[in-house]
């Protein structure tokens, strides 16, 4: 009996490294389509046509993502919606892997302003209960499979392993009910536990960063290091943080409207997806970096900001935090976390501009504050951002996370607001 149970473990825990492995190896090869996507339609394509490209490509994704959706549905799903089905159903259907996955694709193509977390993490919850489904008889421990593979999936995508090891490890092991949790659902102690997500962040880690060296590809921010706080920064610390926190503020506020906005159209995929690029396509004009997803856009950012002025630079980061949402609720569906994070980092170089404070503790403010009033969970927040900043800031980072986080939304926001605080943290009750 103790022998297979030991056999058992062991292999479980082959499994959770080999799961993890999988989940990064296929967060790398959706990144590598879609680069080579975004390189074909922007490159190849946009060389041959003028400034109003942007138009021509974003108008085109409308029509195709538009019709997509009316053929296929509304997919990929929202991160907080994929998490809360891991947590209630302990796994996530992987019958439509294939739609799931070009439709997280279409809208980065054509330039839209959304992450691709959404969509790789609903892909990879399908990819491992699949295998869960196909193991469980070898111990109830495989059920968790799709939590551990979702929570190495986000480690891959982020670079961020302390985020992705922290969100499964946030609750206190207990249901949505309140009682202790029951030996078949859940098998594996605490320290146990630990060491197997452990092993899928390593497994995920190691595939991803191993492909992205072997074959180029991969995603990820530019990582600041030398940072200065004195007492010019000390000075100017409050005003980056509320520009930082406004801006936060807007994201939530516009990401209601259009959400009713939709809801009041009804079921029109098309024409919604058609305005969305319509208004992709102008900022993007105005504003270049209002576009993508932002991780190549703040690498560039990096060697231009000088060169542009504060006026501009805060405006893109806000301009981004309106065209975010309104690419998500009018159908060019993902994520919202590297569009953000661009968004802090634009307004945090305009506002170095316009202080004369040391740009990377500006960098620092403005986006750990912007993406505390979003998330609104200052821990998690901080733990996400440790993918661009030094660990020499974490004061400053959850400081200004928290002053984001306090700043009440509008009234009619906050249970919306709650509800997806609530699911951004669902991963817990399924550890």
């Amino acid at each position: 009996m103790e022998s297979t149970k030991l056999a058992n473990r062991t292999l479980f825990v082959l499994a959770v490294v080999v799961t993890g492995a999988v989940a990064g190896a296929f967060v790398w090869a959706l990144l590598f389509a879609m680069n080579l996507g975004i390189s074909f339609v922007w490159n190849r394509l946009g060389s041959h046509f003028g400034m109003f490209f942007p138009l021509l490509a974003c108008l085109t994704g409308g029509l195709v993502i538009g019709l997509f959706a009316k053929k296929f549905g509304p997919y990929p799903e929202d991160l907080n919606e994929v998490m809360g089905k891991v947590k209630r159903d302990g796994r996530y259907e992987y019958d439509k892997l294939g739609r799931m996955s070009m439709a997280a694709l279409l809208p980065l193509f054509f330039g839209g302003s959304i992450g691709p977390e959404a969509g790789l993490t609903g892909a990879i919850a399908g990819i491992c209960t699949w295998v869960g489904d196909r193991m469980k008889r070898f111990g109830a421990d495989f059920q968790q499979l799709t939590s551990v593979g979702t929570m190495a999936a986000l480690s891959a995508i982020f670079t961020a392993p302390l985020f992705g090891f922290a969100a499964p490890l946030y609750g206190d092991g207990k249901d949505d009910n309140g009682r202790e949790t029951d030996a078949q659902t859940i098998t594996l102690p605490k320290n146990s536990k630990i060491v197997v997500y452990f092993c899928a962040i390593a497994g995920a880690l190691g595939a991803f960063l191993g492909l992205s060296a072997l074959i180029g590809g991969g995603m990820s921010l530019p990582r600041y290091t030398d940072i200065h706080v004195g007492v010019t920064e000390l000075i100017w610390l409050a005003p980056l943080a509320l520009a930082g926190a406004a801006a936060g503020w807007l994201f939530g506020v516009f990401d209601g409207l259009f959400e009713r906005l939709a809801d009041r159209m009804g079921d029109r995929p098309v024409v919604k997806a058609l305005i969305a690029g319509l208004v992709l396509a102008a900022f993007g004009i105005l504003l270049p970096f209002t576009m993508f997803a932002g991780e190549t856009q703040a690498e560039e950012l990096n060697e231009v900001w000088t060169a542009m002025s504060a006026l501009a630079l805060i405006g893109t980061g806000f301009a981004k935090v309106l065209v975010t949402p309104l690419c998500i609720r009018f159908g060019w569906r993902g994520g919202h976390f590297f569009p953000v994070i661009f968004a802090g980092i634009s307004i945090g170089y305009g506002m170095a501009a316009l202080t004369g404070a040391d740009p990377v503790f500006c960098l620092c403010a403005c986006t750990a504050a912007l993406v505390g009033a979003v998330m609104r969970q200052p821990l998690m927040a901080v733990l996400l951002l440790f993918l661009c900043f030094p660990v020499k800031g974490v004061v400053v980072m959850f400081a200004c996370a928290a002053l984001g986080a306090a700043i009440p939304l509008p009234k009619g926001l906050r249970k919306q607001a709650k509800a997806s605080q609530e699911e951004q943290s669902a991963p817990a009750a399924q550890s």
